[in-house]
């Protein structure tokens, strides 16, 4: 039987002079809720309430942590904090506003504006289930990610890292800004102190050095998840996790089936930001800026009869194995 997750704030409970509406997601490093402030104004807030860790009944305020696991508990406390700091001092369109970040309850809150739209991740299911041979079309997805990195060249250029770039935390407003969310230092630091890496990321997205203990994280971690996401956006799927790919990768034979959809260009810029070496990738955003606004080179490759009988033999054997 799992283990019940810690229960959220209940609606009307008053936490730094916000009052909470409802509950809006739980995760399994934290809760965020609808909450009024002052003027009735709506913000977001995020508590720091790892599952894995804290335990909550219905209607008490203060997490309840075992002795043998405060260490890592405060430790995670520690990150997220830093993080809230971190981001109350970036101004970017493209990066979620924090307003405010304060200690309650022996945990931690974070308070950020309240965004109406969906997610990156809706809008792929939605248009997934359209059944066309493009997901989206490939100047909305240049002019999105455009849109992403140089929000994310801020965050890199303030020594911060995302570490957990995927759809999910891709924000789409009511006004078409792409917002990133969510952002993973927390759950970074946890999953290199404690025993439980791989629920830790989310399969397709994370590098394969997010998964090492000795793994060396730069901008080129992000990198990774973007090249994932761009990837998602032209196939509709998640691409296989880091550890499969290792095993066996199948990313060429994925991309192939995508020439004459998208631009050669678009395809090698995806392979470039996926590769499994860390040093194979941009190293900076810049570099993948640079490259993924070349449109006037755009070329697209047409499959001979020979390769689309590979492909289709290819599919078929892969298929017959899963």
């Amino acid at each position: 039987m799992s283990k019940p997750k810690p229960a959220p704030l209940p609606s009307g409970t008053v936490v730094g002079g916000y009052q909470i509406v409802k509950k809006l997601a739980a995760g399994g490093f934290g809760v965020v809720y609808l909450a009024e402030g002052e003027n009735q104004q709506l913000v977001a807030i995020k508590e720091y309430l790892p599952s894995s860790l804290a335990e909550r009944s219905p209607g008490e305020l203060t997490p309840r942590v075992k002795p043998d696991k405060q260490p890592l508990y405060r430790l995670g406390l520690k990150s997220f904090f830093e993080e809230g700091r971190s981001l109350a001092q970036i101004s970017h369109p493209s990066v979620v506003s924090v307003l405010n970040f304060f200690r309650e309850n022996e945990t931690v809150y974070m308070v950020m504006n309240y965004l109406q739209g969906d997610t990156l991740q809706d809008f792929i299911v939605t248009a997934r289930e359209l059944k066309r041979d493009k997901v989206f079309r490939e100047s909305t997805i240049r002019s999105l990610f455009d849109e992403i990195l140089r929000g994310l060249r801020i965050v890199h250029q303030h020594k911060m890292l995302h570490l957990d770039i995927k759809p999910a935390n891709v924000f789409i407003t009511n006004d078409n800004k792409a917002v990133m969310l969510d952002f993973g230092a927390a759950r970074e630091v946890l999953s290199k102190e404690g025993n439980f890496i791989r629920p830790m990321y989310t399969p397709g997205f994370a590098a394969p050095e997010m998964y090492r203990r000795d793994g060396t994280l730069g901008p080129w971690t992000d990198i990774y998840a973007i090249g994932a996401c761009i990837y998602a956006c032209m196939q509709g799927y998640p691409p296989n996790d880091a550890p499969q790919r290792l095993e066996k990768d199948r990313l060429a034979l994925s991309l192939s089936r995508l020439r004459n959809i998208y631009s050669d260009n678009l395809i090698e810029v995806t392979e470039w930001c996926m590769s499994l070496d860390p040093l194979s990738r941009p190293q900076s955003v810049f570099a993948l800026q640079k490259e993924l606004s070349r449109e006037t080179e755009r070329r697209y490759t047409k499959l001979s009869f020979g390769e689309r009988l590979k492909l289709q033999l290819e599919t078929i054997k892969t298929g017959a194995k899963t």
